[in-house]
């Protein structure tokens, strides 16, 4: 029988949202609501396993640990790209690892709800009818501003084309942004300078690689207008982390709507959490119950195929 380790179920749901029960007999499922931190943590809960389910880069799977599950044949991801795996080293243990598709909205509509949180002040007129107080602050429209795009991929194109709906201008950069691209997608491409200069709110949707590590620094920050926000859904390290603190402590930009860490879960102790001038989400982007079903569907299938001999959703070599 081979024994499946559901990773990272924060909610608890992994077994209800997919048709586990149709891998019975030949295959037995647990899931983990716990995120484990460490090699040795890792290798201990997983090295009797010979399947992992893994949700997105939640937990890494380096080639270190590759190298303590000697009983691992399998490993599925959500998504069909997982930087937080080593492909290299799956493949010269002989584990297989295959993706999911993932719905391509979900990131987008949570973009523009901290969008909206940022600019009308949301969490913190909740917080404070809640304690008996009655408009607090003064938030700000979203018609006529301007919306700073750094990345027009599909996510990117999304937000763009909810931006002109509230009456924005919407303007991107990216290192390979065409002026088709920008034309197809309603936005004007300028250069990096120019867009953290002229938008009213930044938001960030482009792949973490080497070459986006750190790409928002503290020369781009500080090109912001004070009254400007910036919005993260893509990945923590795209963004310097020190360079956004400084900012946000010293108010030289409005606010910040970040859902994305590093790393991740985000410390109990972390001085974001002591701000009152960022909105926070635990990285929501794709965890919707529809994105759960498609994905957790699809980690059967890839499953019932490895069972079957043949194999679905492939993304590495053997």
């Amino acid at each position: 029988m081979m024994r499946v380790a559901i990773l990272d179920d924060y909610q608890g749901r992994a077994l209800s949202l997919a048709d586990w029960q149709s891998l019975h007999p030949a295959a037995q499922m647990q899931a983990f609501a716990d995120h484990l931190d460490g090699l040795e943590a890792l290798a201990q809960r997983l090295h009797t396993f010979d399947c992992v389910v893994a949700m997105r880069e939640r937990t890494p799977f380096p080639r270190a640990l590759f190298e303590r599950l000697p009983n691992l044949r399998l490993l599925v991801t959500a998504g069909m790209r997982n930087a937080a795996i080593d492909l290299d080293a799956a493949s010269e243990r002989k584990v297989r690892v295959c993706g999911t598709d993932m719905l391509p909205y979900p990131t987008a509509e949570l973009a523009w709800g901290l969008i909206l949180a940022l600019a009308r002040h949301i969490p913190h007129e909740d917080r404070a009818l809640r304690e008996g107080r009655w408009q607090t602050t003064l938030g700000i429209g979203l018609k006529g501003k301007t919306l700073g795009l750094l990345g027009l991929g599909r996510l990117g194109g999304q937000v763009a084309r909810i931006g002109k709906a509230f009456g924005m201008e919407a303007i991107a950069w990216s290192q390979n942004l065409t002026a088709e691209r920008a034309a197809e997608a309603g936005a004007a491409p300028v250069s990096k300078e120019e867009l953290f200069a002229r938008a009213d709110v930044v938001s960030v949707h482009l792949v973490l690689s080497p070459r986006s590590r750190h790409l928002v620094g503290a020369s781009d920050l500080a090109r912001m207008k004070p009254t400007a926000f910036l919005v993260n859904t893509s990945r923590g390290p795209i963004v310097d982390e020190t360079a956004l603190l400084a900012a946000l402590r010293e108010r030289r930009i409005a606010g910040a709507g970040l859902d994305v860490f590093e790393p991740e879960p985000l410390a109990p102790t972390h001085p974001l959490l002591a701000l009152d001038n960022v909105v926070l989400t635990p990285h929501l982007g794709y965890v919707t119950e529809e994105g759960y079903r498609l994905a957790y569907g699809h980690a059967v299938e890839d499953i019932r195929a490895f069972l079957d001999g043949t194999v679905l959703r492939p993304l590495n070599r053997l």
